[in-house]
Protein backbone atom coordinates (compact mmCIF):
# COMPACT_ATOMS: atom_id res chain seq x y z
CA UNK A 1 0.00 0.00 0.00
CA UNK A 2 1.23 3.47 -0.88
CA UNK A 3 1.63 5.87 2.04
CA UNK A 4 1.79 9.61 1.44
CA UNK A 5 2.10 12.54 3.83
CA UNK A 6 1.35 16.25 3.68
CA UNK A 7 2.82 18.72 6.16
CA UNK A 8 0.86 21.98 6.41
CA UNK A 9 3.42 24.73 6.91
CA UNK A 10 2.14 27.80 5.06
CA UNK A 11 1.08 29.95 8.02
CA UNK A 12 3.13 33.03 8.80
CA UNK A 13 2.71 32.70 12.55
CA UNK A 14 2.00 36.32 13.44
CA UNK A 15 1.76 35.55 17.16
CA UNK A 16 5.45 34.60 17.16
CA UNK A 17 6.11 38.33 16.56
CA UNK A 18 9.13 37.46 14.48
CA UNK A 19 10.65 38.01 11.05
CA UNK A 20 11.48 34.28 11.06
CA UNK A 21 8.94 31.95 9.41
CA UNK A 22 7.09 30.12 12.20
CA UNK A 23 8.07 26.55 11.40
CA UNK A 24 11.71 27.62 11.08
CA UNK A 25 12.00 28.54 14.77
CA UNK A 26 14.58 26.18 16.30
CA UNK A 27 13.82 23.60 18.95
CA UNK A 28 16.67 21.63 20.52
CA UNK A 29 19.02 22.37 17.67
CA UNK A 30 16.87 22.24 14.54
CA UNK A 31 13.76 23.94 13.13
CA UNK A 32 10.32 22.67 14.12
CA UNK A 33 9.55 21.62 10.55
CA UNK A 34 12.57 19.34 10.49
CA UNK A 35 11.43 17.50 13.61
CA UNK A 36 8.10 16.81 11.87
CA UNK A 37 9.75 15.61 8.66
CA UNK A 38 12.14 13.39 10.63
CA UNK A 39 9.17 11.72 12.34
CA UNK A 40 7.64 10.90 8.94
CA UNK A 41 10.73 9.50 7.23
CA UNK A 42 10.66 6.04 8.93
CA UNK A 43 7.18 5.39 7.51
CA UNK A 44 8.62 4.62 4.05
CA UNK A 45 6.52 7.23 2.27
CA UNK A 46 5.92 7.27 -1.46
CA UNK A 47 5.33 11.04 -1.41
CA UNK A 48 6.10 13.64 1.25
CA UNK A 49 4.68 17.07 0.41
CA UNK A 50 5.25 20.25 2.42
CA UNK A 51 2.75 23.07 1.86
CA UNK A 52 4.62 26.38 2.04
CA UNK A 53 3.54 29.99 1.93
CA UNK A 54 5.23 32.86 3.75
CA UNK A 55 8.94 32.19 4.01
CA UNK A 56 8.87 29.36 1.47
CA UNK A 57 12.50 29.86 0.46
CA UNK A 58 13.75 29.37 4.01
CA UNK A 59 11.93 26.05 4.30
CA UNK A 60 13.19 24.89 0.90
CA UNK A 61 16.74 25.77 1.84
CA UNK A 62 16.42 23.81 5.08
CA UNK A 63 14.74 20.67 3.72
CA UNK A 64 16.17 20.65 0.21
CA UNK A 65 15.10 17.81 -2.05
CA UNK A 66 14.07 15.50 0.78
CA UNK A 67 10.46 16.57 0.20
CA UNK A 68 8.19 17.92 -2.52
CA UNK A 69 6.64 21.37 -2.24
CA UNK A 70 3.28 22.96 -2.98
CA UNK A 71 2.57 26.67 -2.57
CA UNK A 72 -0.45 28.16 -0.81
CA UNK A 73 -0.43 31.81 -1.89
CA UNK A 74 -3.46 32.79 0.20
CA UNK A 75 -4.05 31.40 3.68
CA UNK A 76 -7.69 30.34 3.37
CA UNK A 77 -7.68 27.46 5.83
CA UNK A 78 -6.32 23.96 6.28
CA UNK A 79 -8.57 22.30 3.68
CA UNK A 80 -7.52 24.90 1.12
CA UNK A 81 -3.85 24.32 2.05
CA UNK A 82 -4.20 20.58 1.55
CA UNK A 83 -5.89 21.12 -1.82
CA UNK A 84 -2.68 22.79 -3.00
CA UNK A 85 -1.11 19.31 -3.06
CA UNK A 86 -3.74 17.95 -5.46
CA UNK A 87 -1.39 18.32 -8.41
CA UNK A 88 0.94 15.81 -6.76
CA UNK A 89 -1.43 13.55 -4.83
CA UNK A 90 -4.87 14.06 -6.36
CA UNK A 91 -4.82 10.86 -8.45
CA UNK A 92 -2.73 8.68 -6.16
CA UNK A 93 -3.91 5.43 -4.57
CA UNK A 94 -3.22 4.66 -0.93
CA UNK A 95 -3.49 6.58 2.33
CA UNK A 96 -2.34 10.07 3.25
CA UNK A 97 -1.23 11.37 6.64
CA UNK A 98 -1.86 15.07 7.17
CA UNK A 99 -0.23 17.04 9.99
CA UNK A 100 0.94 20.51 10.85
CA UNK A 101 4.51 21.75 10.62
CA UNK A 102 4.40 23.25 14.13
CA UNK A 103 3.93 19.95 16.00
CA UNK A 104 7.58 19.04 16.73
CA UNK A 105 6.84 16.51 19.48
CA UNK A 106 5.02 14.02 17.24
CA UNK A 107 6.81 10.66 17.06
CA UNK A 108 7.09 8.04 14.33
CA UNK A 109 5.61 5.36 16.60
CA UNK A 110 2.44 7.39 17.13
CA UNK A 111 2.03 8.01 13.41
CA UNK A 112 2.47 4.29 12.76
CA UNK A 113 -0.23 3.52 15.33
CA UNK A 114 -2.53 5.97 13.54
CA UNK A 115 -1.87 4.19 10.24
CA UNK A 116 -2.44 0.77 11.80
CA UNK A 117 -5.75 1.90 13.32
CA UNK A 118 -6.87 3.40 10.01
CA UNK A 119 -6.12 0.21 8.11
CA UNK A 120 -7.52 -2.15 10.75
CA UNK A 121 -10.86 -0.33 10.76
CA UNK A 122 -10.86 0.17 6.97
CA UNK A 123 -11.87 3.76 7.58
CA UNK A 124 -12.15 6.58 5.07
CA UNK A 125 -10.58 8.89 7.64
CA UNK A 126 -8.97 8.49 11.05
CA UNK A 127 -8.20 11.34 13.41
CA UNK A 128 -5.52 11.27 16.08
CA UNK A 129 -7.16 12.52 19.27
CA UNK A 130 -5.94 13.28 22.79
CA UNK A 131 -7.61 13.68 26.16
CA UNK A 132 -6.42 16.83 27.93
CA UNK A 133 -7.24 18.70 31.11
CA UNK A 134 -7.53 22.05 29.35
CA UNK A 135 -8.94 21.77 25.81
CA UNK A 136 -9.08 25.54 25.21
CA UNK A 137 -8.03 26.44 21.69
CA UNK A 138 -8.42 22.98 20.20
CA UNK A 139 -11.12 21.42 18.04
CA UNK A 140 -13.40 19.18 20.12
CA UNK A 141 -14.17 15.57 19.21
CA UNK A 142 -17.94 15.10 19.22
CA UNK A 143 -18.98 11.46 19.41
CA UNK A 144 -22.42 9.87 18.99
CA UNK A 145 -24.19 7.67 21.52
CA UNK A 146 -22.23 4.63 20.28
CA UNK A 147 -18.88 6.35 20.77
CA UNK A 148 -18.20 6.84 17.07
CA UNK A 149 -16.71 10.13 15.90
CA UNK A 150 -19.48 12.35 14.54
CA UNK A 151 -17.61 15.60 13.92
CA UNK A 152 -14.89 17.97 15.04
CA UNK A 153 -16.00 21.41 16.19
CA UNK A 154 -13.48 24.24 16.20
CA UNK A 155 -13.18 26.33 19.37
CA UNK A 156 -14.68 29.47 17.80
CA UNK A 157 -17.68 27.53 16.49
CA UNK A 158 -18.30 25.39 19.59
CA UNK A 159 -21.31 25.73 21.87
CA UNK A 160 -20.82 26.04 25.64
CA UNK A 161 -21.59 22.35 26.01
CA UNK A 162 -19.15 21.33 23.30
CA UNK A 163 -16.41 23.44 24.87
CA UNK A 164 -16.60 21.22 27.96
CA UNK A 165 -15.50 18.19 25.94
CA UNK A 166 -11.89 17.34 26.83
CA UNK A 167 -11.14 15.03 23.92
CA UNK A 168 -9.49 17.15 21.28
CA UNK A 169 -8.26 16.79 17.74
CA UNK A 170 -4.50 16.94 17.41
CA UNK A 171 -4.91 18.13 13.81
CA UNK A 172 -3.24 14.91 12.63
CA UNK A 173 -5.29 12.76 10.25
CA UNK A 174 -5.07 9.72 8.03
CA UNK A 175 -7.26 9.54 4.90
CA UNK A 176 -8.06 7.26 2.05
CA UNK A 177 -6.33 9.44 -0.53
CA UNK A 178 -8.86 9.06 -3.34
CA UNK A 179 -11.81 9.84 -1.07
CA UNK A 180 -9.95 12.78 0.47
CA UNK A 181 -9.35 14.59 -2.81
CA UNK A 182 -12.84 13.77 -4.07
CA UNK A 183 -14.31 15.42 -0.96
CA UNK A 184 -12.07 18.49 -0.49
CA UNK A 185 -13.79 20.60 -3.21
CA UNK A 186 -17.08 20.29 -1.31
CA UNK A 187 -15.79 21.85 1.93
CA UNK A 188 -17.59 25.11 2.77
CA UNK A 189 -16.20 28.24 4.42
CA UNK A 190 -19.45 29.09 6.23
CA UNK A 191 -17.99 29.46 9.70
CA UNK A 192 -16.81 32.15 12.11
CA UNK A 193 -13.44 32.52 10.39
CA UNK A 194 -14.61 32.23 6.80
CA UNK A 195 -12.02 29.51 6.23
CA UNK A 196 -12.05 26.06 4.68
CA UNK A 197 -11.49 23.68 7.57
CA UNK A 198 -9.93 20.27 6.96
CA UNK A 199 -11.95 18.63 9.79
CA UNK A 200 -15.12 19.37 7.81
CA UNK A 201 -14.02 16.61 5.42
CA UNK A 202 -14.90 14.10 8.15
CA UNK A 203 -18.54 15.19 8.32
CA UNK A 204 -18.82 15.14 4.53
CA UNK A 205 -17.41 11.62 4.41
CA UNK A 206 -19.92 10.49 7.03
CA UNK A 207 -22.76 11.96 5.00
CA UNK A 208 -21.59 9.67 2.21
CA UNK A 209 -21.85 6.69 4.57
CA UNK A 210 -18.09 6.41 5.09
CA UNK A 211 -16.49 5.36 8.38
CA UNK A 212 -14.55 7.93 10.39
CA UNK A 213 -12.37 6.40 13.12
CA UNK A 214 -10.25 7.77 15.95
CA UNK A 215 -6.90 6.76 17.40
CA UNK A 216 -6.21 8.15 20.87
CA UNK A 217 -2.61 9.27 21.42
CA UNK A 218 -0.93 7.94 24.56
CA UNK A 219 0.90 11.26 24.98
CA UNK A 220 -1.40 14.24 24.52
CA UNK A 221 1.55 16.58 24.01
CA UNK A 222 2.52 15.01 20.70
CA UNK A 223 -0.16 16.85 18.79
CA UNK A 224 0.37 20.18 20.52
CA UNK A 225 1.22 23.08 18.23
CA UNK A 226 3.34 26.18 18.69
CA UNK A 227 1.68 29.56 18.24
CA UNK A 228 3.86 31.91 20.30
CA UNK A 229 7.15 32.12 22.17
CA UNK A 230 5.62 30.88 25.41
CA UNK A 231 4.49 27.66 23.74
CA UNK A 232 7.86 27.37 21.98
CA UNK A 233 9.67 27.49 25.32
CA UNK A 234 7.28 24.91 26.77
CA UNK A 235 7.85 22.58 23.81
CA UNK A 236 11.60 22.96 24.19
CA UNK A 237 11.30 21.96 27.83
CA UNK A 238 9.29 18.84 26.94
CA UNK A 239 11.60 17.82 24.13
CA UNK A 240 14.71 18.38 26.25
CA UNK A 241 13.25 16.11 28.92
CA UNK A 242 12.58 13.45 26.27
CA UNK A 243 16.14 13.74 24.91
CA UNK A 244 17.73 13.56 28.36
CA UNK A 245 15.68 10.53 29.38
CA UNK A 246 16.64 8.73 26.18
CA UNK A 247 20.35 9.24 26.89
CA UNK A 248 20.04 8.19 30.51
CA UNK A 249 18.28 4.96 29.53
CA UNK A 250 21.20 4.28 27.19
CA UNK A 251 23.73 4.50 30.01
CA UNK A 252 24.57 8.19 30.40
CA UNK A 253 24.68 9.69 33.90
CA UNK A 254 23.29 13.18 34.42
CA UNK A 255 23.92 14.64 37.86
CA UNK A 256 21.09 17.14 37.33
CA UNK A 257 18.97 16.50 34.20
CA UNK A 258 17.12 19.77 34.72
CA UNK A 259 20.40 21.66 34.29
CA UNK A 260 21.64 19.66 31.29
CA UNK A 261 20.94 20.86 27.74
CA UNK A 262 21.40 18.51 24.78
CA UNK A 263 20.46 19.12 21.14
CA UNK A 264 18.52 16.43 19.32
CA UNK A 265 21.37 15.31 17.02
CA UNK A 266 23.97 14.81 19.79
CA UNK A 267 25.24 11.27 20.48
CA UNK A 268 26.74 10.18 23.80
CA UNK A 269 28.50 6.95 24.75
CA UNK A 270 27.58 4.97 27.84
CA UNK A 271 29.19 5.59 31.24
CA UNK A 272 29.75 9.24 30.38
CA UNK A 273 28.92 11.64 33.22
CA UNK A 274 27.39 15.03 32.52
CA UNK A 275 27.66 17.50 35.37
CA UNK A 276 25.22 20.39 35.93
CA UNK A 277 25.41 23.20 33.41
CA UNK A 278 26.56 20.95 30.56
CA UNK A 279 25.43 22.20 27.13
CA UNK A 280 25.95 19.93 24.11
CA UNK A 281 25.02 21.50 20.78
CA UNK A 282 24.81 20.74 17.07
CA UNK A 283 26.39 17.54 15.74
CA UNK A 284 28.49 16.87 18.84
CA UNK A 285 29.56 13.29 19.46
CA UNK A 286 30.66 12.30 22.98
CA UNK A 287 32.45 8.98 23.44
CA UNK A 288 32.20 6.48 26.29
CA UNK A 289 33.39 7.10 29.83
CA UNK A 290 33.80 10.85 29.47
CA UNK A 291 33.32 13.50 32.15
CA UNK A 292 31.82 16.78 30.98
CA UNK A 293 31.67 19.93 33.07
CA UNK A 294 30.22 21.25 35.23
CA UNK A 295 29.30 24.34 33.17
CA UNK A 296 30.95 23.18 29.96
CA UNK A 297 29.66 23.89 26.44
CA UNK A 298 30.61 21.76 23.44
CA UNK A 299 29.38 22.43 19.90
CA UNK A 300 30.00 20.35 16.78
CA UNK A 301 32.92 18.47 18.32
CA UNK A 302 34.01 14.84 18.34
CA UNK A 303 35.01 13.97 21.91
CA UNK A 304 37.01 10.73 22.17
CA UNK A 305 36.38 8.03 24.77
CA UNK A 306 37.52 8.69 28.35
CA UNK A 307 38.09 12.39 27.85
CA UNK A 308 37.49 14.93 30.57
CA UNK A 309 36.12 18.29 29.45
CA UNK A 310 36.96 20.68 32.31
CA UNK A 311 34.56 22.94 34.20
CA UNK A 312 33.72 26.39 32.82
CA UNK A 313 35.05 25.61 29.34
CA UNK A 314 33.67 26.11 25.83
CA UNK A 315 34.65 24.36 22.61
CA UNK A 316 33.26 25.02 19.15
CA UNK A 317 34.32 22.72 16.31
CA UNK A 318 33.45 25.38 13.76
CA UNK A 319 35.99 27.78 15.24
CA UNK A 320 38.67 25.37 16.44
CA UNK A 321 38.76 22.70 13.74
CA UNK A 322 42.44 22.04 14.39
CA UNK A 323 41.78 20.99 17.97
CA UNK A 324 40.82 17.47 18.92
CA UNK A 325 39.87 16.17 22.33
CA UNK A 326 41.57 12.83 22.06
CA UNK A 327 43.04 11.97 25.44
CA UNK A 328 42.24 8.30 25.87
CA UNK A 329 42.33 7.39 29.52
CA UNK A 330 41.99 11.00 30.62
CA UNK A 331 39.11 10.28 32.95
CA UNK A 332 40.98 7.55 34.76
CA UNK A 333 44.37 9.24 34.82
CA UNK A 334 43.03 12.60 35.94
CA UNK A 335 44.13 14.34 32.75
CA UNK A 336 41.83 16.75 31.01
CA UNK A 337 41.69 18.87 27.89
CA UNK A 338 42.30 22.44 28.95
CA UNK A 339 41.16 25.22 26.69
CA UNK A 340 44.01 27.41 25.46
Amino acid sequence: MNIHAVVLAAGKGTRMNSSLYKVMHPLCGKPMIEHVVDALVPLALRNLVVIVGHGAEAVKEQLGNRVQYALQKEQLGTAHALWMSSGILGKQEGVTIVLNGDTPLVQSETLQELLDCHQAKQAAATVLTAVVDNPTGYGRIIRDENGAVRKIVEEKDATLGQKKVNEISTGIFCFDNRKLFATLPHVSNENAQGEYYLPDVLALLQEQGELVAASVAADAEEGAGVNDRVQLAYMEQLMRKRINERHMRRGVTMVDPNATYIDSAVTIGRDTVLYPGTVLLGQTRIGEGCQIGPHAQVKDMNIEDYTRVPPFSAFDGNRHTDRALAYAGAATSGQSYEQK
